[in-house]
């Protein structure tokens, strides 16, 4: 080990002094858990935020691997407006491939690591209340005309109960949460990750949201990589998007993460979920890597 690594755990110290005993959110897409030498990387960054004492609570969807399933079975897909209709065969898919195979996947990862790590959904323990959204009107783009849309077993959140995670955080568990929720009856609903992982870090009352993205961070301009943004308070993001210097897709995404920093969590990050080191590097430098968005 050289000098300079060394230098590296030093930096980090006051980072596990402040951190330890607090909780982070971190969320995944499906995306970051199909390699599998990228989640096998992940894991050990997750198991070394856990055994410096930072309490960990990990979300992820799996919309990738829900499509390839099925393509594979034969099960038409319908997504409108970057949102999935998800009909009876869907939601059968989504919970096999949410709670079963992917979840299942990153706790075999972390076990790897000496890791006690436990596999939920927003089903168990009723950690996600929600209900079934209704019918939305949607413009469609070919022809013009506005259509009433059911998006099927598509679950909008009413409430969080996070007193299973606690009981998890407070016992040295690692909680792994897939995208499931149910109704006061018991029906099933898929359930945006993102969603989630934002309504359970305000619950917890989290320090940090971390989001586990396709990109690096939040950018002015997606094509250009210079005007990466490295910090961001909530009233300069309200600012962007008010100027119109925040475009498309990047409008919802500061509006959610503002909502949240409002709502009592101390920051936000978006990283890259495929970069090695870009959690510990965000967590443990000053400089980071990502985006960080603070009140």
């Amino acid at each position: 080990m050289n000098i300079e690594t060394l230098d590296l755990l030093r930096e980090a110290l006051p980072y596990i002094q402040r951190f330890k005993g607090h909780t982070f959110v971190v969320k995944f897409s499906g995306k970051v858990t199909e390699d599998k030498e990228n989640l096998a990387s992940l894991a050990e960054e997750l198991a070394l935020l856990h055994q410096v004492g930072i309490r960990v609570c990990v979300i992820h969807g799996g919309g990738k691997q829900l499509t390839e399933l099925a393509q594979k079975l034969g099960v038409v897909q319908t997504v409108i407006e970057g949102r999935r209709v998800t009909d009876d065969d869907t939601l059968d898919l989504a919970k096999m491939i949410f709670r079963g195979k992917i979840n299942t996947e990153i706790l075999s990862e972390l076990r790897g690591r000496g890791i006690e790590a436990v596999g939920l959904s927003g089903v168990d323990g009723g950690v996600i209340k929600a209900v079934r959204r209704p019918p939305k009107e949607v413009l469609n783009r070919e022809t013009g005309v506005t259509e009433s849309v059911d998006f099927g077993h598509v679950g909008d959140i009413v409430s969080v109960d996070t007193h299973l995670i606690e009981l998890l955080l407070g016992g040295g568990y690692l909680p792994i949460i897939s995208s499931l929720g149910a109704d006061d009856t018991g029906k099933v609903f898929n359930i945006n990750a993102d969603t989630i992982a934002a309504e359970i870090a305000v619950s917890l009352k989290a320090e940090k949201l971390i989001l586990l993205s396709d990109v690096n961070g939040i950018y002015l301009d997606p094509n250009d990589k210079a005007t990466k943004l490295d910090k961001l308070t909530a009233t300069e993001a309200v600012e962007m998007i008010e100027t119109g210097k925040a475009t498309g897709g990047m409008i919802p995404k500061l509006q959610s993460l503002v909502s949240l920093l409002e709502r009592g969590v101390h920051s936000a990050h978006v990283i890259s979920g495929s970069t090695r080191n870009a959690l510990l590097s965000e967590v443990f430098t000053d400089e980071g890597t990502g985006t960080m968005l603070v009140r």
